[in-house]
């Protein structure tokens, strides 16, 4: 899931000592892998171990976050890995880098199955195994009436009640985005009147949070009631603040995905594609769904209600989604962390 992201590293070394434990199969053929290793006993249960008893082969892993494992990849010009998981921000830098390769889809023929979103999200590159998305949470006990537009944030009855995610995080660049539509114009394009929407959002900033646990603390501690948010941090949230719900957005929460990528300099291609399929497998997605890994793209995946309500799940739910273009994105961000800062004073 989706992802990126508040993602915790813990689980790297989880990983890297179950592998280390785990039978020597087939040495002959390896498969190396970029991912952030979190989830490390679920995805050796239900993926690592799995792949290889299919494949009779070793898998090994390159862990960390986003920004580090991509700049590696670049520093060996696309070599060293054959897959590798980044969130759709990042796939789109390594694309436009040049740094992977296109997805042989005759060679995923479990891409068929995936929505449509999921089977070709930054063309012929790489599918997105998870679909997560950003909205707002609020605190229901104290926050009424009911949140149900973006632009309710900018409310009067919100003021010194708000934390927005920082802009350097996944989900900060949307806030301009988000500003933009409520001025009507295109930040990409014009980003001034999407800044002065910030600059009026202000008085209802608290402060701007950088990790998940931060924005959990912040509704624990009663300094705010409504933010920006993932929706994979919803479970943590709501267990510490029962009261906070996911707003239900007219206009729309904005999807964010995870990938899965060939780099250009794969040694074993072949196999990157299976293990590509594998984990688009119903059975896969099934098992890592119901058990707390990652939301299905999988459309023949059911989940009984109480599984699903941490996920983003769903043909309407993910048809009702925003997508971002990174690409635009990505060009714009630099000037808009400068501007964002000067707002905030950062």
């Amino acid at each position: 899931m989706t992802n990126a992201h508040y993602r915790s590293l813990a689980g790297a070394a989880c990983v890297a000592a179950l592998l280390a434990a785990a039978p020597a199969t087939a040495q002959d053929k390896t498969l190396t892998i970029s991912w952030w290793g979190f989830n490390g006993e679920k995805l050796n249960q239900f993926i690592v171990q799995p792949f290889q008893e299919k494949c009779g082969c070793t898998l090994v892993f390159e862990t960390g976050n986003n920004a580090d494992r991509l700049n590696k990849i670049k520093i060996r010009g696309g070599e060293g890995v054959d897959v590798a998981y980044f969130t759709d921000g990042f796939s789109q830098i390594g694309i436009e880098e040049g740094l992977f390769q296109p997805i042989d889809r005759s060679k995923v023929p479990n891409l068929q199955g995936l929505y449509e979103m999921a089977q070709a999200p930054q063309g012929e590159y790489g599918p997105a195994y998870t679909i997560g998305r950003v909205g707002i949470v609020y605190d229901s006990a104290k926050v009424s009436p009911a949140i149900t537009k973006w632009a309710d944030l900018w409310r009067d009855d919100l003021k010194s009640a708000v934390s927005l995610p920082g802009i350097t995080t996944t989900a900060g660049p949307m806030v301009v985005m988000i500003a933009g539509e409520k001025a009507g114009t295109d930040p990409f394009e014009n980003a001034d009147p999407a800044f002065a929407e910030i600059e009026a959002i202000k008085p209802n900033v608290v402060k701007n949070y950088n990790t998940g646990s931060e924005m959990i603390n912040l509704f624990s501690t009663g300094e705010i009631t409504v933010s920006l948010a993932q929706d994979f941090a919803l479970g943590q949230l709501k267990a510490a603040v029962p009261t906070v719900e996911w707003a239900n957005l007219e206009d729309g929460a904005i999807a964010t995905l995870n990938t899965v990528n060939i780099p250009k300099g794969a040694a074993n291609v072949e196999l990157a594609h299976e293990f590509i399929n594998f984990i688009l497998s119903p059975e896969v997605q099934q098992a890592t769904a119901e058990n707390g890994v990652d939301a299905p793209v999988v459309k023949a995946v059911e989940l009984t209600p109480e599984q699903a309500k941490q996920w983003t799940y769903g043909k309407e739910m993910i048809d009702g989604l925003k997508r971002v273009d990174y690409s635009k994105l990505n060009a714009a961000k630099s000037d808009w962390i400068d501007r964002w800062n000067e707002i905030f004073g950062m």
